[in-house]
């Protein structure tokens, strides 16, 4: 977890500084390394914002390594040990699987916010192996594991501090050591939520019941969810509560992505004069490109962001029919969105486990392809720890022109599908990925529209959380067409896991 030094900013130090003093008032000192039981009863909640490169993740991060040093106990969903009184935990959270996966890449351990409602219960046997790794208790003897095997365990967990992955590396499935998973009955103790821009209030609420120590980390120029009239939950926090980091530091890496997202902060800049600095930008610097078709390769594994669901239709149908893809039947490494899971009440335990496994409504999924049964599907979870599993899906293909979506195949109940060659930019918050299509002319509608949010322009609100999306590159899409796809659709490039098909979550 330790990380090179770094010099804060004057609004950085001043954020870290505001947020070592709430938690030295909940007892955890990161002075002085020193720590005294929870208190019963104290609630504190902050905020950091910022627009996106002003460093919130480089302060989460270093925030957590001193959280570490001082002696406070990380918290992931895969695995928690004894509670002690004396002990204090922080857990790191973030809305969405690649929202987590982007932290994780960071080296920042985070999961999901869903994922910590639960816990999952170990075999007893393989419980003692979880405890030696986490230094909770003596090297145990396992008849199913060798020396060699705990051995090769232990350097995973001190690598990655996951404990499915170090059973993973000794040989094992989760089926092997994970028997079930429970609903979280006690409140935690330190929560550090990063994209908190797409909290809604019961969630925020949900959170401060399970977290006394509260810190958000946001970005106010995002969209904020839908139904909250622009309003985002850390509005409502003042003064001190709210630290705000103004300066941008990766722009200073010469960085024409975000360049181009903080012009749009400029009140009187007009869609056309945005898109002829998008022109200019792309003459300049390669890492911005303005194209005539949207990649229908690129499409399979990273969607191209639209306004409109009626974009979004066409475009996924264009997708499907460009890669040859049949009506009544998925194509492996078609991509796929989480729509939620459609289970009765009796079946609570197995939505447990579909859920913690990753399947959340806006969860990302490639189709590998048909499950042992008929309805079910081999899954890959873009960004879960443990990516591959079985599930009962009811996938649902759109048609322009057609209310009705069309089902390819179907189980009677399960995790339910859309296409995910295109999604919506409010879906789209929370994810990056290393090259992102953007629709122009969705953008442009909206501009025509002269819709407003938060007293902002939507196409600028929408335009800056499309574009800074882009990791590394940005693809400016200036007409509704698609280019030709140069290899056949295929899962061979998505990463094999060390687990391989962990969960098999079947109907009864």
């Amino acid at each position: 977890m330790t990380r090179p030094a770094v010099s804060f900013s004057d609004d950085q130090a001043s954020a870290y500084d505001a947020i070592a003093e709430m938690l030295r008032a909940a007892g955890v000192d990161l002075d002085r390394d020193t720590l005294t039981p929870m208190a019963e009863g104290k609630s504190a909640v902050m905020a950091v914002i910022g627009k996106a490169g002003s460093g919130k993740t480089l302060l989460l991060a270093h925030l957590v390594d001193a959280l570490v040093s001082a002696g406070v106990d990380l918290v992931s969903g895969d695995w928690e040990g004894r509670r002690r009184k004396d002990r204090r935990t922080v857990a790191i959270l973030a809305p969405t699987n690649k929202a987590a996966s982007v932290l994780r890449t960071r080296g920042v351990p985070a999961t999901t916010i869903h994922r910590i409602l639960y816990t999952p219960v170990y075999d007893p046997e393989y419980e003692k192996v979880a405890e030696w790794l986490a230094g909770q208790g003596e090297r145990p003897e396992i008849e199913a594991l060798s020396d060699t095997a705990l051995d090769r365990a232990k350097v995973v967990y001190d690598a990655h501090k996951s404990v499915p992955a170090a059973l993973a590396a000794a040989g094992l499935r989760g089926s092997d050591f994970i028997t079930g998973w429970k609903r979280r009955e006690d409140p935690l103790d330190i929560g550090l939520v990063d994209e908190s821009s797409m909290l809604d209030q019961k969630q925020f609420e949900d959170l401060q019941e399970i977290f006394p120590t509260l810190v958000l980390f946001g970005d106010p120029a995002q969209l904020a969810p839908v139904g909250q009239s622009g309003a985002m939950v850390f509005d409502q926090l003042k003064g001190p509560r709210k630290q705000e980091l103004a300066r941008v530091h990766r722009q200073e890496a010469d960085n024409p992505i975000l360049d181009l997202a903080h012009a749009l902060g400029d009140p009187s800049l007009r869609f056309e004069q945005f898109e002829r600095m998008i022109e200019e930008a792309a003459r300049a610097d390669d890492r911005i490109v303005v194209a005539p078709r949207a990649d229908s390769d690129l499409m399979a594994r990273s969607p191209v962001l639209v306004w409109r669901n009626a974009t979004r239709i066409r475009l996924i149908r264009a997708f499907r029919m460009a890669h040859g893809a049949p009506e009544d039947a998925l194509l492996p490494g078609e991509p796929l969105i989480c729509d939620g899971i459609e289970l009765p009440i009796k079946h609570r335990k197995k939505r447990i486990d579909l859920e913690a496994r990753g399947l959340i409504k806006g969860a990302q999924v490639v189709y590998i392809g048909p499950g042992n049964k008929p309805g079910f599907s081999r899954l890959h979870v873009v960004g879960a720890e443990s990516p591959r599993l079985s599930a009962a899906s009811i996938v649902k293909i759109e048609k322009p022109g057609e209310e009705e979506p069309f089902i390819p195949f179907a189980a009677r109940m399960g995790a339910t599908f859309l296409h995910g060659a295109a999604v919506t930019t409010h879906k789209a918050q929370g994810s990056q990925w290393e090259t992102v299509q953007v629709f122009a002319p969705d953008l442009y509608a909206a501009a025509r529209a002269g819709r407003e949010e938060a007293g902002q322009a939507l196409w600028k609100r929408l335009a800056y959380v499309a574009i800074t999306r882009a990791e590394e590159r940005l693809i400016w899409v200036t007409r509704y067409m698609l280019s030709k796809p140069q290899a056949v659709l295929g899962v061979d490039d998505l990463e094999v896991p060390v687990e391989p098909l962990a969960l098999h979550v079947e109907e009864t």
